[in-house]
């Protein structure tokens, strides 16, 4: 009997996995809020993702200024939160001092890193998906003149900058028009100026202009579209924000980082370190859709998709600007 007895035991191990753990899942929003339609959006229809498929709620807040970061995070942590996710990288100085005094937590970052063994990081390869849209844009344009507009002057949106001059340098474009919206946290967050330097790009003979900019992006779109030209959007799939007049948009999957560490918490799979997340691991890519396939012909989705093959086999060698601060294109 007893042999009975612990054979249906390890039967039922077999059947049953292990139980899931609770959580209490949270998400902290940077500047901008979730409803910028890119970066911090992104991050939402992850979590919300999340909670459809597992029924498991999360808690969630947006900062308005850089003084609630800490005072907001080690609420949440004294509240027993876990995993807490931030997005963006203005969080790593308050998530420093706070994982380490709650180290049974679980906390993850986006754009940044803190290392600590209850901290996963999450970091994008921008340039990687950047110099496809640039690809994608110089084969679009007209004139062969293209811009890009950044939102804060920080080497993380110089990476997507850098990336995206080369891509289009190497497929046409003989002129990249670069700008910065700001050097403070106020850039991400004003489409009026993103419209303005917008204008003043196309003056200059830019058809095809890259947003990298938060919610300032949003204005720039705005503006190509209102002057008859192509924007490209980023993070979130902005295609639809102008139909037939957003060429594509560069994809950072921020809500599979997000929905990623909700998810591996719950089945008891989180780990810490870092994540560095390119074309090769779906962590970047452009968007097609029925918003833009008008605007992407054969060539130029065959000469995307290429591309994309180069780079995850090596024979493009994307210059990441954050290595040395430099743009070599």
């Amino acid at each position: 009997m007893k042999r009975i007895v612990l054979g249906l035991l390890a039967a039922t191990a077999m059947i049953f996995p292990a139980v899931a753990e609770e959580i209490k899942p949270a998400l902290l929003y940077d500047l901008g809020g979730k409803f910028d339609k890119s970066f911090n959006e992104a991050a939402f229809n992850g979590a919300e993702k999340f909670k459809k498929e597992s029924g498991v709620s999360y808690v969630e807040f947006e900062v308005s200024n850089a003084s609630q970061r800490e005072q907001a995070l080690r609420r949440f942590a004294e509240d027993g939160r876990s995993p807490i996710v931030m997005a963006g990288f203005s969080w790593v100085d308050s998530l420093t001092k706070v994982a380490k005094e709650y180290p049974e937590l679980k906390f993850a970052i986006i754009d940044d890193q803190v290392d600590l063994p209850n901290v996963r990081s999450l970091k994008f390869k921008e340039q990687e998906g950047s110099y496809i849209v640039g690809l994608l844009g110089a084969m679009a344009s007209k004139t062969k003149k293209v811009g890009f507009i950044g939102g804060m002057d920080i080497p993380l949106i110089r990476k997507f900058g850098c990336g995206y001059v080369g891509g289009a340098k190497a497929n046409g474009a003989t002129d990249v028009i670069y700008n910065m919206t700001g050097d403070t946290p106020a850039a991400w967050n004003d489409p009026a100026k993103g419209g303005e330097i917008a204008k003043t790009q196309i003056d200059q003979g830019a058809d095809v202009i890259y947003a990298a900019a938060g919610g300032t992006g949003v204005g720039v779109l705005q503006a190509a579209a209102d002057a008859g030209k192509l924007g490209i959007g980023v993070d979130s799939n902005q295609n639809g924000l102008q139909p037939g007049k957003v060429l594509t948009s560069m994809l950072k999957r921020v809500d599979v980082a997000v929905y990623s560490a909700f998810t591996d918490a719950k089945n008891g799979k989180f780990t810490g370190g870092i994540n560095n997340l390119g074309l090769k691991e779906g962590g970047v890519d452009y968007a097609l859709d029925d918003n833009n396939k008008a605007l992407i012909t054969p060539e130029m989705k065959a000469a995307a998709d290429k591309a994309k093959e180069d780079i995850i086999g090596g024979k493009i060698q994307v210059h990441d600007y954050s290595s040395d601060n430099k743009c070599p294109y």
